[in-house]
């Protein structure tokens, strides 16, 4: 941390100042606004404006709608028994839950966007990842605004430009924190503006919203375990609120669940890109299986595992699909599913929604750039990826010989997905674990508040959205982003509601 008495010249100056710019950050300088009109709201973000927005830009947009209060306690408490929330904070959560709905609607109107039940991208109503959990009860539907992709962060942005009041500063990144080294109540920070160090004063709080880890392969190993993994969502997330976080005396939880809450997915990595591609849901034809790093299959590939977020029942315990414990993996496929079936999805993910990377429908562009290989033969395509070639030629054979039969023995394959890698050219792309996002952070309350090792409140520090989640084990679809709105309007509520520590100081003296 930095001390007040380090500081020299304040460079700017702010009533709350928010770090963080995605859909967190967006609720928390929205609800900093409307609670007082008087107070001036910073908000910042370290990513180059047209690359704002976070995981929420890139995110499926589902919203989870709940109008059963008991209902969705008993559903979060039981997805979360092996590292409970705290009973008053889960009760808190679920009563705002259910409460949510009309908020998120005016946030559309206010936009010029269209709300409405569902996903917008898939035809389920609900999403009901964990049904034995208590999933029928808990979830009502779920939502989106509208356009996809983007149309939740899409509003939300739009309600922040509306209010000019809110201040906007980009290619801004935290660095530190201004406390008191005793209290550690927080009176600013230290950002960095094109290298350059600058002070902020944050008259009467500062929000982190600055999500998780993501992108940071040291810190995935550290915390989680992962030898190798990279982002589907923003390549800003590094984890440096978290690391600013425990330099500032917060008290840390939920940096490693049982499992990845949103799970370890299939992904595609190419040179050029900081962000994996996600491989394809929806499928046209299933000639294809995958393989791990002894050329055999490993699981149901066909199974909706996005449903669950790659979790698996194993045992009666559910954990993370093995995508990342069986590498190096391949895609194997023949001509008839290269054809019919681009293998990167585009509704979702950084590189298709942000960076627009136009992944062609047939996927001949990235088979000519090199990133798919192919062959006239089993043989000499495992021979091209460095495989074995009778071990990868039996686990085809035997895969089509479950296709000729109509029933796959090894792993249970819907019978209607047993299509035989019969139609040469065949091929294979490379699978790298994809991770949807991290929710550790500091322990917090319901208000946002940040807890130090004592479980006290750190003065005038808050922190909202994916870094600090709640959720501790299993995740609901739709229950990230309608977190982020209830943890950021409580931040911004809260923190525009102090008196500012500059007139407290001077009217105590």
């Amino acid at each position: 941390m930095a001390s007040l008495g380090s500081v020299r010249e304040w460079h700017d100056e702010t009533d709350v100042l928010v770090c963080g710019f995605g859909l967190s950050g967006a609720a928390t300088a929205i609800e900093a606004h409307d609670s007082d009109p008087a107070a001036d709201v910073l908000l910042i973000e370290k990513m180059p404006e047209r690359h704002a927005g976070g995981n929420a830009r890139v995110s499926g947009q589902s919203l989870l709608i709940s109008k059963d209060v008991e209902a969705l306690k008993d559903y979060q408490r039981t997805m979360s028994a092996t590292n409970p929330i705290p009973e008053p904070m889960l009760d808190a959560w679920a009563r705002r839950m259910v409460e949510l709905e009309p908020y998120i609607e005016a946030r559309a109107k206010e936009a010029g966007a269209q709300y409405i039940h569902g996903s917008g991208w898939s035809a389920r109503e609900a999403v009901l990842e964990y049904p034995e959990l208590g999933a029928v009860a808990a979830v009502a539907h779920s939502a989106t605004i509208l356009p996809a992709p983007s149309g939740v962060w899409l509003a939300f942005k739009a309600n922040v430009e509306k209010r000019k009041r809110i201040r906007r500063q980009f290619e801004t990144a935290l660095v530190d924190l201004i406390q008191d080294p005793d209290t550690l109540e927080v009176f600013g920070a230290v950002v960095a503006v094109n290298g350059v160090r600058r002070n902020i004063k944050a008259r009467r709080g500062v929000v982190l919203c600055t999500g998780g880890f993501e992108n940071n392969l040291d810190m995935q190993r550290d915390y989680f375990g992962l030898s190798e993994a990279y982002p589907l969502g923003s390549p800003g997330n590094t984890g440096e609120g978290i690391k600013i976080l425990q330099k500032a005396g917060a008290d840390m939880w939920h940096l490693r669940n049982r499992g990845q809450s949103g799970g370890i997915w299939p992904g595609f990595r190419y040179p050029g890109h900081p962000t994996v591609f996600l491989r394809q849901m929806f499928w046209q034809s299933f000639s294809w299986i995958d393989v791990g790093a002894d050329s055999r299959r490993f699981i149901d590939e066909t199974h909706e595992w996005q449903i669950t977020h790659y979790k698996q029942k194993v045992q009666g315990e559910w954990i993370d699909t093995p995508h990342h414990r069986v590498m190096p993996m391949h895609m194997i496929f023949d001509e008839n599913t290269r054809m019919y079936n681009p293998l990167v999805i585009s509704v979702m993910t950084w590189n298709t929604v942000v960076e627009q990377y136009p992944w062609s429908e047939d996927n001949s562009v990235e088979l000519e750039k090199g990133w798919i290989t192919q062959a006239d033969s089993i043989e000499a395509l495992a021979r091209k990826i460095g495989r074995e070639p009778a071990v990868l030629q039996e686990t085809v054979r035997r895969y089509n010989d479950a296709c000729a039969s109509g029933t796959d023995a090894e792993f249970g394959r819907n019978p209607a997905t047993l299509q035989p890698i019969a139609k040469p050219p065949f091929y294979a792309i490379e699978i790298v674990p994809a991770i949807v996002c991290t929710g550790g952070g500091a322990r917090r309350t319901i208000e946002s508040e940040v807890l130090d090792h004592s479980g006290s409140p750190i003065a005038r520090l808050y922190e909202a959205g994916e870094l600090g989640s709640i959720f501790s084990n299993l995740y609901q679809n739709g229950s990230y982003l309608t977190e982020a709105m209830i943890s950021g309007r409580a931040a911004g509520r809260n923190a525009a509601s102090l008196s500012a520590w500059d007139a407290v100081r001077h009217s105590a003296a």
